[in-house]
């Protein structure tokens, strides 16, 4: 029996305001991209208002930073949401709605089965790793933690 899904978070600073003539090719993408996480194998949940997408949500100080959140089965599934899928034409043409974050700007950590992490649980992984680098507690694509059976022995 599986224990653990992955949780994941990102933040972006946009460029301008998501009514803007600036965003409008990212927000008219919204309910596509999101519709296709939700039909992805191995999702579990996303951070969503009743509207249906996240960008109204404030984490931080600045407006300007709109926050994603989600947990999967597993790092496959996640992978292939982000990389195989239409998803990536978002990251490819991200430079045209969204400016370079000077910090982390993605946490992946493991939460138990059924968990569903908060904004603020989000964020303080987006703080962890940036001051720890990837561990246990929070690790990116390219450094993943996989062992679970060490956050078994801890739980």
């Amino acid at each position: 029996m599986k224990d653990f899904n992955l949780a994941q978070i990102n933040i972006a600073q946009s460029k301008a305001s998501m009514e803007s003539e600036t965003m409008r090719g990212f927000v008219e993408r919204l309910d596509e991209i999101n519709a296709l996480a939700d039909g992805s194998k191995g999702f579990v949940w996303r951070l969503q208002t009743e509207e249906g997408d996240a960008t109204s949500i404030q984490a931080f100080d600045d407006p300007m930073i709109i926050v994603n959140m989600s947990v999967w089965e597993d790092l496959e599934s996640l992978k292939n949401y982000v990389y195989k899928s239409a998803h990536v034409e978002l990251i490819r043409d991200r430079d045209a709605w969204f400016n370079k974050m000077k910090s982390m700007h993605q946490a992946l950590w493991w939460v138990p089965v059924g968990h569903i992490p908060t904004v603020k649980e989000g964020t303080g992984r987006l703080s962890i790793l940036q001051s720890k680098g990837p561990s246990s507690e929070a690790f990116t694509f390219a450094k993943p933690f996989l062992n679970l059976s060490k956050l078994t022995d801890a739980v």
